[in-house]
């Protein structure tokens, strides 16, 4: 049912024009970008795309934008969650998700709910969700852990397939990982733990800079689940250096100078987002120059 979730996924994100507008056209060159790079999935409305910045109508266009451009090339995830379940619940019935694979969904923010309250938070999605969901932990971002005892707990429940998990603590990833149910699908959301957590036995990543290097990323990826693993971190050698670029003055700031290098787009963010320094603008061309 979820087989399409294993490999290389990519969270958006979204262009924007020099005066803060959304850029369709440059959101038509990274769809193709990276589908043309061999990846696995997209993902729609994740934090890359700065969603939170983004209006209900600026949403509905950029997601029936993704959709025609994708042409049902890819499988496509959406991201719906948030720190109001009832407005998620809302959000399910007020979207057309017809396109759509699965949701991602993350941790309530701000809220700081327990365990328990994080478990009911999803029970209730899994009770309502009219599509498979995939949890999404990054507590650098919510504030809140949800603990692997958490995420087995939630595993249990029908629709829920699996976690996006960028904990950041590799001890808690090999917990779930060693005791998750069998189909129970464990997704890296950190691009430099994403092949050590493959090689443990994950099933790939939802990858930011997947999106600007998708041919590395995605074969990097499927070397790693194929079991060639010396293949598979020589690639990630290579790119060691631009994820730390990438992730060191903020996602997506990182990212979108990295596709502005590569002409697929604008590097502009909205505000309180601020686009990189000079510095590290210098060293990502240097690195994209000299890869």
């Amino acid at each position: 049912m979820s087989s399409f979730l294993r490999g290389t996924g990519v969270a958006l994100a979204t262009p924007f024009t020099k005066d803060g507008s959304i850029d369709y056209q440059g959101v038509t060159s990274l769809v193709n970008f990276c589908i043309e790079g061999n990846i696995e999935y997209l993902v729609v409305l994740g934090t890359t795309a700065e969603s939170v910045t983004l209006s209900k109508e600026e949403k509905k266009k950029l997601v029936a934008h993704i959709v025609k451009i994708n042409d049902k090339r890819l499988p496509l995830v959406i991201g719906i969650g948030g720190n109001n379940t009832a407005d998620i619940l809302k959000e399910f019935k007020e979207t057309d998700l017809s396109s759509f694979d699965a949701v991602l969904s993350v941790v309530p923010m701000y809220n700081k709910p327990t365990q328990e309250g994080i478990y009911q938070h999803y029970r209730i999605i899994n009770d309502h969700t009219p599509l498979p969901v995939l949890l999404y932990n990054v507590p650098s971002r919510t504030g809140t852990n949800m603990t692997a005892e958490t995420t087995i707990r939630l595993a249990q429940l029908e629709n829920i397939i699996g976690i996006k998990e960028a904990v950041g603590d590799f001890t808690q990833v090999l917990k779930i990982l060693k005791d998750k149910p069998e189909d129970f699908l464990v997704i890296s959301g950190d691009d430099a733990l994403a092949l050590p957590s493959v090689a443990a036995g994950g099933d790939g990543v939802i990858s930011v800079v997947g999106q600007g290097f998708p041919v590395e990323f995605s074969e990097m990826i499927r070397l790693g689940l194929s079991g060639e693993t010396k293949k598979a971190f020589e690639i990630l050698y290579q790119l060691l250096p631009v994820l730390d670029y990438a992730f060191k003055e903020g996602n997506p700031a990182g990212i979108k100078n990295i596709l502005k290098v590569k002409g697929i787009c604008d590097d502009k963010v909205r505000l309180p987002l601020v686009s990189v320094t000079q510095h590290l603008a210098k060293d990502i061309k240097q690195f994209i120059e000299n890869y």
